[in-house]
């Protein structure tokens, strides 16, 4: 796991700006603090950073191969799973290996296949492929966009990294904040639409895309989506076919040179990958698995018991850990830390992100790491098998909108009138809302219930999956930290996506498939749990903290957030401790405290990243 930048010009030799092809490395430090390496050519130039998890010695980047006198240059993020497939594939075709390295690996696949190699992969990844002969360069993003890549291009450069930042470190390449963006970061915020970021002209590799990018100019392709079709397994057979499938990717991605643990909430998903790599390691005769869980100072005082977050973690938590006799650890958190790295958590996003559940998980990461480098969760598992409220609850099913960010009005009464007046949110959620269903694929074999259900799986995989695996994604790699999501895997994805609603939703429960393939090798406790999000605070000192943190920069009336916002409705906000913006902001957990720590987030990052704003 790692982090990557890199500029194209085909019109102007590039050899003398190796400086600020360091300085743009620089600022992806975080994401590889192991190695860094450069490749310099006159059209070319390319940049990593380097987390080491696989192969020490030979995966080191960039890496070079020259094969019938055309050199090929590679810098990747991410992990492949299916590596002893492609390598057999290497081997017949009399392409030699030097290393057991993923990257050597991919390299030579795409030597092999060309484009064609995005059909051959199963992983995740964001990688570019310089081929110097021919003056191209290739880039893919994996199917679910679990690793990040952004790109621009100014004055014939294609600019391109792993992290916004590193883009903004381009001379003459500027942030500017026009009327996209503020309808972004206000209007769908804290999630994204896939392809944009809040910053004019800085543009993201879209999931399951790859570019071409030659003399001749930006070539984009679709390389991959769900595909609705007929599901003609029995009951039996599907429940067959999705356990060997999530068995496999559980294991696929329990490869690892480093130390390698999961994260256990006590929770039906993490308590299902935690099993499984459990078992791995006695099977292997690999050390006990470590497991960790988050908490906070005082949460078990101050638990308030509510429809979406029924029950604490850690009666769940003792009961695996004592079936599975791993060794577990808990990682404790307090008010004041969590509040203190609400700007770390802007920064390792480049945008305003989900308050105390980034920084939160930011901390969580922070702590593991001295002990692990890579973990596994049952992060994306809510996403394929339906577990959210949304997908059963009548008025989020007809609302019309994203069923997680209902507050329509309240965030369009919290623009700055002025803007306000050349603003309007909601026609902007409604064209990417329209836009987005105009995607699914309904067919006429399914039920009404599923042609239902298929539209809201499809918003909650694109939109908030993808909200919740870049929270992953920034906020382990800022600590140089690898998360794994074997839920994630797109070839279970797939198959899960044609089960009849009736099947994925047995006996009427979240997951309900999930929990009946499972009643005979987990606890009937934590099968039968009812869905508990990841855990937040309830410690009455975070509001406090969150309030006087956003009160102080109140106090100064020139404090940039004023020029975007409504301040008369951000202190009545603060008056309310919240309540007087009367839904909450995004999801299950963004209520009146996560409110204040979003808004505190939108004046650091206009601190900061100082945008040109553009209405």
């Amino acid at each position: 796991m790692c982090g990557f930048v890199g500029v194209v010009n085909f019109k102007e030799n590039l050899t003398s700006k190796k400086n600020v092809l360091l300085a743009m490395n620089e600022a992806l430090k975080k994401r590889g603090p192991d190695e860094c390496g450069y490749y310099v050519s006159d059209n070319a130039l390319l940049g990593h950073r380097r987390l080491i998890v696989i192969d020490p010695e030979g995966g080191k980047q960039p890496m070079s191969f020259t094969y019938q006198g055309n050199t090929y240059v590679i810098v990747y993020n991410g992990q492949i799973y299916n590596t002893e497939e492609l390598k057999e594939n290497l081997k017949q075709n009399n392409i030699p290996l030097e290393s057991h390295s993923d990257t050597e690996i991919l390299l030579k696949a795409y030597v092999l296949y060309k484009e064609e190699i995005v059909h051959k992969l199963n992983g995740i990844f964001a990688f570019a492929i310089w081929n110097e002969k021919e003056k191209t360069l290739f880039m893919a993003r994996d199917h679910f966009g679990v690793k990040p890549l952004f790109y621009t291009i100014y004055n014939n450069h294609l600019i391109f990294a792993s992290e916004v930042k590193a883009i903004l470190q381009y001379p003459g390449v500027s942030p500017v904040l026009d009327r996209q963006g503020i309808s972004e970061m206000f209007g769908i915020g804290p999630a994204h639409t896939n392809g944009i970021t809040a910053f004019k002209n800085i543009y993201e590799l879209k999931p399951a895309n790859y570019m071409v990018y030659n003399e001749s100019g930006t070539h984009l392709k679709r390389y991959w989506k769900l595909k609705s079709k007929p599901h003609k397994d029995n009951f039996e057979q599907t429940c067959e076919k999705v356990q060997y499938l999530l068995e496999g990717s559980i294991k696929n991605q329990l490869v690892s040179d480093v130390p390698l643990c999961t994260f256990l909430s006590g929770g039906l998903d993490s308590s299902i990958i935690t099993l499984y790599a459990a078992e791995y390691c006695k099977n292997h005769g690999l050390p006990t698995l470590d497991t960790y869980s988050v908490d906070y100072v005082d949460n078990d005082k101050n638990f308030q018991k509510t429809d979406f977050q029924p029950n604490s973690d850690n009666y769940y938590i003792n009961l695996m850990q004592s079936k599975l006799n791993t060794n577990h650890h808990t990682v404790m958190l307090d008010t004041p830390e969590l509040a203190k790295a609400l700007e770390d958590a802007m920064v390792a996003r480049d945008f305003p992100g989900m308050a105390d559940v980034d920084s939160s998980l930011l901390l969580f990461c922070k702590n593991v790491k001295n002990d692990a480098t890579v973990t596994l969760t049952g992060e994306c598992a809510d996403e394929i098998f339906g577990g959210y409220p949304w997908f059963f609850r009548e008025d989020a099913l007809t609302s019309g909108t994203f069923p997680w960010s209902l507050a329509i009005l309240e965030r369009q009464h919290l623009l700055n009138p002025e803007i306000g007046e050349k603003i309007d949110l909601k026609e902007y959620i409604d064209y990417r809302y329209n836009e987005s269903l105009d995607d699914v694929e309904i067919i006429e074999e399914d039920s009404a219930e599923t042609k239902e259900k298929r539209k809201i799986s499809h918003l909650t995989l694109n939109w908030f999956m993808q909200t919740l695996l870049d929270r992953s994604d920034r906020m382990g790699m800022y600590n140089g930290f690898e998360i794994r999501v074997p839920f994630c895997d797109y070839r279970l994805a797939e198959y899960v996506w044609n089960i009849p609603w009736e099947i994925k939703a047995l006996n009427g429960r979240e997951k309900g498939l999930l929990r009946y393939i499972m009643k005979d090798k987990l606890p009937a406790e934590i099968v039968d749990r009812k869905k508990s999000p990841y855990p937040k605070t309830w410690n009455p000192t975070y509001l406090k903290a969150v309030k006087e943190m956003l009160s102080k920069i109140m106090e100064d009336k020139n404090a940039p957030i004023n020029t975007l916002l409504n301040r008369d409705y951000i202190m009545q906000i603060l008056e309310t401790d919240g309540k007087a913006f009367t839904r909450p902001w995004f999801g299950q957990l963004m209520t009146g405290p996560q409110l204040m720590a979003y808004l505190c987030q939108v004046n650091m990052w206009l601190e900061r990243y100082q945008p040109r704003i553009e209405i």
